[in-house]
């Protein structure tokens, strides 16, 4: 298996740092608003990179951390009235509820910020005793950007260029403009904890590397999070670790490309933001998975207006065969190999979902002409298919419940004369006049709409 790795900038041969084993960590939510879009992809992202070391035979004890509190948080309280650690706790309910509805499993291990106070004094304080942090006379601490030989590797630029052009505070309290904040002593009002440098709080960097430090100790093998966490979040978590422990932090660095819609970032400044809620009102969760992972999860993903209608439009079409072939041959079957085998090859060069993806088209026009000619090795096919793709979110469901769920959530609004003649025709088959009943579909087909009888009574669907 090949993996890219941003520290190096190139794919390397993943091997871990125990044999058998894999510690993986992605940087979780800020609880500062609702999950959105991009938010349940990365959280998707990493969820499948997760069981896809799993099948390979690794076990993998993967981190998500929930940061519930920094200055967002703070400002969302005050603009709310609800203290920080009250309006955190809320919204980690509401994002909770919203990943199970969108299924992504949990990680092995749950991370926040507010549960491990203690653990980052004491992390800061090492690093004020070794020399790589100082604490100012206002009360806060920061890193020395200078006392790290090694800073700028991951992002690959010198601390001038990542200056250049950026707005840096410097209240006279920083040694130098590059250095960054440990410790945020308190303002009037705002969460705080008892410190040795007065009331106060985490800075947001030190916080993941304190939780990694706590989970795993001083070195994992995956670390993981959005492009744009590269520099600062990740640069700094870096130089914090790696100045207490003397050791590489992380084997690998991944990073997953952001949301963009229309071709604009998402951001609630231009408030394009896309809840994920919202999109789950409207589209199957397999629907929205499936229109994520068919881009590489390096790239960045434009979601246009026909995204994820396409992606559901493609699901249906692919579960009405599903449906189809389980009800002629059955649910039971050996399987296909080389399906499974296909899907690993593509997997193993760096989760290469989009490409695992593409494969269904040719595989579900296969079964499809199975199914016509007859072929009961069809549904060894689709066995295979709902087996190994369930790895990504689909193929998880019921056929028929999934196109139940599909035309719910998009309801047909059927014209009142389509309504009278399908009611006109149902009474004709009731009454065995056969004749009528015929000529009245022909006029409803006519309408662009057909009728789909059942034993209770009749559904009309738009053609």
């Amino acid at each position: 298996m090949r993996i890219y790795n941003t520290l190096t900038r190139r794919k390397e041969e993943f091997n871990p740092l125990e044999e058998g084993k894999v510690k993986m960590y992605a940087c979780g939510i800020t609880v500062s608003g609702e999950a959105h879009v991009g938010h349940g992809y990365q959280a998707l992202i990493y969820d499948v990179m997760r069981k896809y070391l799993e099948k390979c035979g690794y076990k993998v004890t993967y981190a998500r951390n929930y940061t519930d509190v920094d200055d967002k948080i703070i400002a969302r309280s005050k603009e709310t009235g609800v203290p920080a650690d009250i309006y955190a706790a809320e919204m980690i309910k509401k994002i909770d509820a919203v990943m199970a509805e969108f299924d992504v499993d949990d990680p092995t291990l749950w991370l926040k910020a507010t549960e491990n106070i203690e653990n980052i004094i004491n992390f800061i304080s090492r690093l004020i005793e070794s020399g790589h942090a100082y604490d100012a006379p206002n009360g806060d601490v920061y890193f020395s950007v200078a006392s790290f030989k090694r800073y700028g590797c991951l992002s690959n630029r010198s601390v001038e260029d990542m200056l250049d052009g950026v707005r840096v505070e410097n209240d006279g309290n920083k040694r130098e403009p590059a250095d960054f904040a440990l410790w945020k002593a308190a303002k009037e009002g705002e969460i705080c904890w008892d410190s040795p440098w007065g009331k106060g709080r985490p800075g947001w960097h030190i916080e993941c590397s304190v939780m990694n430090y706590k989970a795993f100790g001083e070195q994992i093998d995956i670390h993981g999070g959005g492009r744009d966490l590269i520099f600062p979040h990740h640069e700094n978590e870096i130089a914090q670790t790696e100045s207490l422990t003397g050791k590489q932090f992380a084997k690998f660095w991944t990073h997953n490309g952001l949301i963009k819609v229309n071709g604009q970032k998402m951001s609630k400044s231009l408030g394009n933001s896309l809840l994920l809620e919202d999109l789950l009102k409207k589209y199957t969760n397999e629907a929205i998975k499936f229109a994520l992972l068919s881009n590489n999860y390096r790239n960045d993903i434009n979601i246009t207006d026909d995204l994820f209608p396409e992606a559901e439009k493609h699901l249906t079409e692919f579960y009405t065969v599903i449906k189809a072939v389980e009800e002629k041959f059955g649910k039971g079957g050996k399987g296909n190999p080389e399906i499974d085998e296909k899907f690993n090859a593509d997997m193993d060069e760096d989760f290469n979902t989009a490409l695992a993806l593409s494969e269904l088209y040719g595989l579900f026009k296969s079964v499809s002409s199975k199914l016509a000619n007859g072929d009961a090795s069809c549904a060894e096919d689709v066995w295979q298919i709902r087996k190994t793709y369930s790895l990504l979110g689909i193929f998880k469901k019921d056929a028929a419940a999934y196109l139940a769920d599909v035309a719910a959530k998009n309801p047909v609004e059927i014209p009142d004369e389509v309504k009278a003649l399908a009611e006109k025709r149902w009474q004709a088959k009731l009454a065995k006049d056969w004749g009528a009943a015929d000529k009245l579909r022909g006029e409803i087909d006519a309408c662009g709409y057909t009728v789909k009888d059942g034993k209770d009574g009749y559904t009309i669907l738009k053609k």
